[in-house]
């Protein structure tokens, strides 16, 4: 399968995904952020890792999601056009922690301000 092709079914896979868990009624869901950030699939997309940050608990979201893997799968089923519809295996996306370490860290440092940059000659 061309690169191109996993990268617009990962992509089709995210939007879909997202979608649904919005519109989830599981309170551990609804009470909670959660967002889909990525899928990654595997080249014979049998698999799907998705890829989920939250603000709460992540135990307790996982859990719901993987409780409702069946209806979003299903939902995926009816939204793209593929051949298989892929088994959901959830990961917490540690991204924006990590983002967020790094933003801290760099406002931590005693750095002198940057000179102003010269004037162009008009």
């Amino acid at each position: 399968m061309s690169k191109h092709r996993k990268s617009r079914i990962n992509d089709a896979m995210t939007e879909a995904l997202a979608t649904a868990v919005r519109e989830m009624a599981d309170p551990r869901i609804a009470g909670n952020l959660v967002s889909i950030t990525r899928v990654d699939t595997t080249p014979d997309l049998k698999i799907a890792r998705v890829y989920f940050s939250t603000m709460g608990d992540d135990a307790e979201v996982k859990t719901a999601l993987l409780g409702a893997s069946g209806m979003l799968r299903r939902h995926l089923a009816l939204t793209l056009n593929l051949r298989l519809t892929p088994a959901l295996q959830f990961y917490r996306d540690h991204g924006m922690e990590h983002g967020a370490r790094i933003a801290r860290l760099l406002s931590e440092l005693d750095l002198p301000p940057a000179p102003p940059p010269d004037k162009p000659e008009s």
